[in-house]
């Protein structure tokens, strides 16, 4: 026979025996009185339709023996079980004959230790298995938190050990019993009494260890040292976090060892265009973004950002922040700003202000602000009013509750925000535009409230949720008190800042993909609603209507940062009206 002869017959061989492999056609189980048919074909692997292969009982059987001995019964009968060939064999019939006999029962619990403690304290719980049947899933269960309970209470090192089982069979009633003997040694108390950290090569130490909220001494906590990587990632410094080390040095002292991986915190974020000019009587023009963001000036943790915008030939905004964090050493974070819009050829805008922020916990906290701002018309050959030549002073406060696992690719957690602000605001020209109603003296509040919740469905995936709404309130109200809305940070598929509003409100639905720790590709869908009460007086008319928007996108985590881009439609619009959102995904 040649050699492509002998290939030819294998493959006929093969073809052959998946053609005719037999079929488990039915399982039928029988007296079996505590487990049902489901639980004991899932301990056995069996499936109607699998295909049959010699030994399937004996294998069944063992599998099952194994999940009955963890439920407590030790001693099952599978007499009479077999296999049962159809006419034409090309099927069987699996008889599962089953008795799971009496089971075994726990009738006492003996506990031994070395350490000079009083283990009554801790084993109490077990107390409620005697006279329960010997369940494996159960005891080991009280073990693991037995066991969280002693690293919760400063015990790391602690262990319990089951020394063994005596099983026998009580003389006058018949039943199964079963003695437990376990040994806990709990070890010395341990206490955190340095902290080191490795991995930073720019950010101090001390920067970090003040986000841990750990005192010297304090006793440890399996539990808190678990969640310490959550506060560190707030701090968006580093690559996620691992959960740290505790080891006891040669002094016996307790030492907890961080170790991160440092990010850039340095974001350059720009688009830079020219405009060309459409006829002779005019010239070109710049424009474009540039945000730089500085997030831990000299590995200090004190940031500051400069945002330069200009969208149109006479529009233009330009913002500078600087925060200082933990103030002389106390949870307290100041931040100041800078803020001025030119827009278009109606007024100049400046805003000055800072607030400080209370971080009454890692999780939650408060700030108050206060802001001076001035609003001066532009002088035109011919006059038309825009706005009034105004200056205010607002003060506010707000709560921020935040719950998330990781602030820049979030997986499970939410976040709460909400403020409130209160605005004096004095008129004074021009004076060509006072008539006998002019209030020139009025009050401004603003409220503002933000909800995000995030849920991971299942592994990688996840769905994002937020809701958010602003409201202004107050007698009368001008273009620059006015909220504006729509574009990459509320409704994506519409132009940014294209709409004004004295009331909106908006919902930001993703479903993410994870496509590494902080790599993920979404699509998402966005509605708002905006409101804009009229004001004939001085030219506002009314403005109110629902939006919607859609698409896809992706986020990067690249060198310079978490780079979101998105594909996004307005409702209604074309493929060809779609628009692009993009730049780096940061929270100052």
């Amino acid at each position: 026979m040649t050699c492509r002869g002998k290939y030819f017959l294998i493959l006929l061989l093969i073809l052959c025996a998946c053609t005719f492999a037999q079929k488990i056609n039915k399982i039928e189980i029988t007296s079996n009185k505590v487990f049902s048919d489901n639980e004991i074909k899932r301990w056995a692997g069996l499936n109607e339709g699998q295909n049959y292969f010699s030994g399937v009982i004996d294998t069944s059987i063992s599998r099952i023996s194994t999940a009955l001995g963890y439920s407590g019964y030790f001693y099952p009968s599978f007499n009479k079980s077999t296999v049962e060939f159809s006419l034409d064999s090309q099927s069987v019939t699996l008889y599962l004959n089953i008795d799971e006999g009496a089971p075994t029962v726990i009738q006492d619990i003996i506990f031994s230790s070395a350490d000079s403690v009083n283990i009554e304290n801790y084993i109490s719980s077990f107390n409620y298995l005697k006279g329960e049947i010997f369940n494996q899933y159960e005891i080991e269960n009280l073990i693991n938190n037995l066991l969280s309970d002693l690293e919760n209470e400063g015990f790391p090192f602690a262990s319990i050990i089951i020394q063994s089982v005596y099983v026998y069979k009580d003389t006058a009633d018949a039943d199964h019993l079963a003695d437990i003997y376990f040994d806990l040694n709990i070890g010395k108390k341990s206490t955190i009494d340095k902290i080191e950290v490795a991995g930073n090569t720019s950010t101090k130490d001390y920067v970090i260890i003040r986000e841990l909220r750990i005192e010297p001494g304090e006793v440890y906590s399996q539990e808190k040292v678990e969640n310490l990587p959550v506060r560190l990632n707030k701090l968006r410094f580093f690559d996620p976090v691992s959960v740290p080390s505790f080891y006891l040095n040669s002094q016996n002292d307790g030492v907890l060892q961080i170790k991160v991986k440092e990010r850039n915190t340095n974001n350059f974020d720009g688009v830079i265009g020219y405009i060309p000019p459409q006829n002779e009587n005019e010239s070109g023009y710049v424009t474009g973004l540039v945000n730089i963001t500085l997030r831990n000036i000299f590995g200090t943790g004190r940031a500051a950002e400069i945002s330069w915008e200009k969208l149109t030939r006479i529009s233009q905004e330009l913002q500078l922040k600087y925060l200082e964090p933990w103030l002389f050493g106390y949870p307290f974070n100041l931040n100041a700003e800078l803020f001025q819009r030119i827009q278009d050829s109606s007024y100049v805008q400046r805003i000055i202000g800072g607030g400080i922020e209370y971080l009454a916990t890692e999780d939650i906290s408060a700030s108050a602000i206060v802001t001076f701002e001035n609003v001066i018309p532009t002088t035109r050959e011919i006059p038309v009013f825009t706005v009034y030549n105004s200056s205010s002073i607002t003060t506010g406060v707000g709560l921020k509750i935040d719950l998330r696992d990781d602030p820049l690719a979030t997986l499970s957690g939410f976040i709460f925000e909400n403020s409130y602000s209160y605005s004096s605001k004095t008129i004074s020209g021009p004076q060509e535009y006072f008539n006998e109603s002019t209030q020139t003296e009025i009050n401004l509040q603003r409220f503002t409230a933000g909800f995000g919740a995030f849920f991971e469905i299942f592994p990688r995936n996840v769905i994002a949720l937020k809701v958010n709404g602003r409201e202004l309130s107050g007698p009368f109200f001008e273009q620059s008190d006015l909220w504006r809305f729509g574009g990459t940070k509320t409704v994506r598929g519409y132009r940014e800042e294209q709409f004004l509003a004295s009331r909106i409100a908006w919902t930001n639905l993703e479903y993410r993909l994870m496509l590494s720790i902080r790599t993920y590709t979404f699509v998402f869908f966005d509605s708002g609603y905006y409101l804009l009460e009229p004001i004939p007086e001085i030219g506002i008319v009314r403005a109110e209507d629902f939006i919607f928007g859609y698409g896809i996108g992706i986020a990067l985590d690249t060198a310079i940062g978490l780079l979101g881009v998105s594909f996004a439609f307005a409702n209604g619009d074309t493929f060809s009206e779609g628009k692009i959102h993009f730049g780096i995904v940061n929270e100052f």
